[in-house]
């Protein structure tokens, strides 16, 4: 078991970091290497942001999965006869995608030596995912053990969930390191897919049980600490 205070205030911390991440690491510099003035320079990060929300969208649709903080029973997506087990993995696992892709599309940019990218921005990328991708685990993890899996067992589903994620970044990587072009747009799509997990995943599992107080420093901290390693280091 877990303490349900301690619990939300890692989701809140989770959340942070994601929001953090997608602006200073992603947004911003997506806004900044466009060309042109006004109107002109922003929209190739706002079709982007807007393109990477969608797709998490219908990804949320089609792909069956459990929040966890809900009942096993309470699941999304299209119909199936999977186990809430596989459901809660699918759920992290939906998280996980933008994350890695943000990564990898990150240290692309750092490749191909941008001004508005660097190496240690992508360093501080990761390590902000990587601190955030602890409770992660522990949300999957814990709910498995309490279905009488062994340890073992629940600590190969905390891992399973996040496979995607280094699949996902060798991806990203690759497509902006072979078209430079797109690389404003694949920025910001990671940060629309980033917020939208934010919002629609993170952001209500922390909120709607009593310690929304808590959990709510829990996100600031998270913010900040991504806000201070990206500045910092990049």
């Amino acid at each position: 078991t877990m303490n349900r205070k301690f619990f939300d205030i890692m989701l809140g911390f989770t959340g942070g970091i994601m929001l953090a991440a997608s602006f200073f690491s992603l947004l911003l510099p997506a806004i900044e290497m466009s060309h042109g003035q006004y109107f002109y320079k922003v929209l190739p990060s706002a079709i982007g942001f807007s393109l990477g929300a969608l797709f998490l969208y219908f990804l949320d649709k089609l792909i069956p999965h459990v929040h966890v903080n809900k009942d096993f029973g309470n699941s999304e997506g299209i119909k199936t006869d999977l186990h809430g087990t596989k459901l809660l993995v699918l759920a992290i696992t939906l998280h996980n995608i933008p994350e890695g892709l943000a990564i990898g599309v990150l240290f692309g940019g750092a490749l191909l030596d941008t001004p508005a990218t660097s190496l240690a921005s992508a360093i501080a990328l990761t390590i902000g995912i990587a601190i955030q991708d602890f409770p992660e685990g522990i949300a999957v993890a814990l709910p498995v053990r309490r279905e009488g899996f062994s340890r073992l067992k629940s600590f190969h589903y905390g891992q399973l969930s996040a496979v995607v994620e280094p699949i996902a970044a060798v991806f990203g990587a690759i497509l902006v390191s072979q078209v430079t072009a797109i690389l404003p747009y694949a920025l910001a799509f990671a940060a629309g897919a980033m917020i939208f997990v934010t919002v629609e995943e993170v952001i209500p599992e922390f909120t709607e049980g009593q310690y929304t107080d808590v959990s709510t420093l829990g996100f600031l901290l998270g913010f900040l600490i991504m806000m201070v390693l990206d500045v910092g280091l990049g």
